[in-house]
């Protein structure tokens, strides 16, 4: 866990703290940041082990509870979101645990987009059901249906800003308020834009979430997975969350994400050129019915999107091959995919490479087939994260698909 993370390089600008912010080099002088890879660490003393132990003094004492490595990757992740603290887990999943169990207990109500991520309907919808903890889920841009759905008991309004798949986006500054007018919190999961297009914290949000596993790292190797707050939310809600739970982020993932964070500026600005341009060629194809993404003029919320995007769409998008049915879109989408020769056929996201995914029976495969209409997941939705490969390439290879339809 990584306190005041933000005032240490509050002089520096983004780019700069993605580079530099860490954990003070050992005696060697590393000019990479150093991977510890220990379960344990040596006391001074009796007393200061205590002290350690207790929360009194500053200081490793299990790998449970933190590490050098992971310290540096909360540092710079808290530093870039603008964040007071940070604390990471082993993926962005066991992040929105953590979050919830710090937060809330039986018979307080969680307010969510429908739109958001299947496996966090499913973690909130139905797991967290059987320990009492209540739920709804309203339309994503609706700011009336979460307000209408606000009651007495609500701790926490949750959404995800663009969604997946839809990329839809929400008004960050609208639900703070009224999270905050009712006594509540606003947590926005972040993992679409990352820091380097958007920062929710800058529109009063009170958490941030990542799966690191995505763009953070960038390469698709590993998961990690972190919750930007207050520092009084990370020290008293969370963290002993993390230490009674163990949902820890290993040392050798966190360093990977940290030298990932080195170039996140980079990679999403050049994938949000990519993917605004295939953006663009899809919605005009004869095969696609509706492309989803929010540099498009034609994306219901693209004013808001640009507003709280610095101004571009993000690196995903999503889009419908036109067909008469369900089980003909199903066959539709399967075919294109099949069809792929170069790019991955994935349900990760935030690669260099390019990847693929049939959200209705993939990342949404788990909810019923109401909850995916509700959330518009059709069986001819495509997602696609774009990668860096040449554009031509890019379009090759869907073009491969759609037109042999």
């Amino acid at each position: 866990m990584s306190k005041d993370a933000s005032s240490s390089g509050a002089h520096l600008h983004r780019e700069t703290l993605a580079v530099r912010l860490a954990v003070e080099r050992s005696q060697y002088g590393e000019n990479s940041e150093a991977l510890y890879l220990t379960s344990g660490y040596v006391q001074p003393s009796a007393a200061a082990s205590a002290a350690r132990f207790a929360g009194d003094e500053e200081g490793f004492t299990y790998g449970r509870y933190g590490n050098p490595t992971v310290a540096s990757f909360e540092q710079r992740l808290a530093a870039l979101e603008g964040a007071p603290a940070c604390i990471s887990t082993a993926s962005g999943m066991s992040a929105i645990l953590m979050m919830c169990l710090g937060l809330l207990k039986a018979g307080d109500h969680v307010l969510c987009s429908r739109s958001m991520f299947g496996s966090t309907i499913k973690l909130i919808g139905s797991d967290l059901a059987k320990f009492g903890v209540e739920s709804s889920f309203v339309s994503q841009t609706d700011l009336g249906e979460w307000k209408a759905a606000i009651k007495p008991n609500t701790r926490l309004l949750f959404a995800e800003t663009p969604t997946n798949p839809l990329t839809e986006v929400c008004d960050i500054r609208a639900l703070a308020d009224l999270a905050h007018n009712a006594g509540a919190s606003l947590a926005v999961d972040n993992c679409f834009a990352t820091p380097a297009l958007q920062r929710p914290m800058d529109f009063g949000a009170d958490i941030v979430m990542h799966s690191g596993t995505k763009y953070l790292d960038g390469q698709g190797r590993v998961m990690a997975g972190a919750l930007c707050a207050s520092e009084e939310l990370v020290t008293k809600s969370f963290l002993p969350v993390l230490k009674s739970g163990g949902m820890t982020l290993a040392p050798f993932n966190a360093w990977v994400v940290l030298k990932g964070l080195e170039t996140l500026e980079l990679r999403m600005r050049a994938q949000s050129v990519q993917a605004l341009e295939l953006a663009q060629w899809l919605a005009s194809h004869p095969a696609v019915a509706r492309v989803f993404y929010p540099g498009l003029t034609s994306h219901p919320q693209h004013e808001l999107a640009l507003a709280q995007q610095s101004g571009v769409g993000g690196a995903v998008l999503s889009f419908d091959v036109k067909a008469a049915d369900a089980d003909q879109a199903r066959a539709r989408a399967f075919h294109v995919l099949d069809s792929m020769q170069l790019l991955s056929l994935s349900t990760n996201l935030g690669d260099t490479k390019t990847l693929c995914a049939h959200p209705a029976s993939t990342s949404h495969g788990r909810l019923t087939e109401a909850q995916r209409q509700a959330a518009g997941v059709g069986q001819g939705l495509i997602r696609v994260a774009v990668g860096l490969e040449h554009m031509d390439d890019i379009r090759t290879d869907l073009d491969r698909g759609l037109s042999s339809l």
